[in-house]
């Protein structure tokens, strides 16, 4: 479904992504791992359309994306749930869940996709009317979930998940990842957390320094000694 080649991306004379490809097929789960600074999150923006890169290419599902716009990016069926939750604290939940339907391929659909969001944060159904920013940092990230959710997505990014939450919130974030994907859902995920995405994961890469240094299921990384020493502290 999602096919990076040689992808290349810098900022100024900073180079964030150097040669960079992975593949996720329909349906599967996909990890990218590493440190702070790697480029992973540069990478899920330059598919999402935020960053345009200096060569290499970006496929969706046979189509070259390459350089869009992020709005026709996310119209065809690519969403995120960014980094930092990023949703607007001025405004209610429901609020909040009505502005990602708002692209065309949502519009006919929202009221089906506001309903599954609720089924699967009871949370966000208790506080509807609430104002976003008042939520606790799980709420909110069930709410940045559930408002790429009603975007109709095919693939959703998850740009750390887990960052700043509680750990049962993290097993719960995790567990709702796992059920989006049961579903069909196509899932790239990019995360500090490395056991826990290594063991979700169907297939990981390693990022180091803007590059590809590692590939392969996430039960081989898991087990992987390089993997272990340099991310798990074994």
């Amino acid at each position: 479904m999602l096919e990076i080649d040689g992808l290349h991306l810098s900022y100024g004379d900073a180079v964030a992504l150097s040669d960079v490809s992975l593949t996720a097929g329909a349906g599967e789960i996909v990890a990218i791992v590493g440190a702070n600074g790697a480029g992973k999150t540069s990478l899920i923006q330059t598919v999402a359309g935020i960053h345009r890169p200096d060569s290499g290419r970006v496929v969706f599902d046979g189509t070259d994306i390459t350089g869009w716009p992020s709005h026709r990016v996310c119209n065809l069926g690519i969403g995120q749930v960014a980094e930092g939750r990023q949703i607007f604290p001025s405004m209610s939940v429901q609020e909040n869940l009505e502005m990602g339907a708002m692209i065309p391929r949502a519009r006919a659909h929202a009221a089906a996709a506001y309903a599954r969001v609720l089924d699967i944060f009871p949370r966000l159904a208790e506080r509807r009317q609430q104002m976003a920013g008042t939520l606790s940092g799980g709420e909110q990230q069930m709410l940045a979930i559930g408002r790429c959710l009603m975007g109709k997505p095919r693939l959703v990014m998850f740009d750390e998940p887990s960052l700043g939450l509680a750990p049962a919130i993290v097993q719960e974030v995790f567990a709702v990842i796992k059920q989006l994907n049961q579903d069909g859902m196509t899932i790239v995920l990019v995360e500090q957390n490395v056991a826990a995405s290594l063991k979700l994961a169907g297939h990981a890469y390693v990022l180091e320094n803007g590059h590809m240094v590692m590939r392969g299921t996430g039960e081989s990384l898991l087990n992987d000694d390089r993997v272990r020493q340099a991310y798990l502290g074994l």
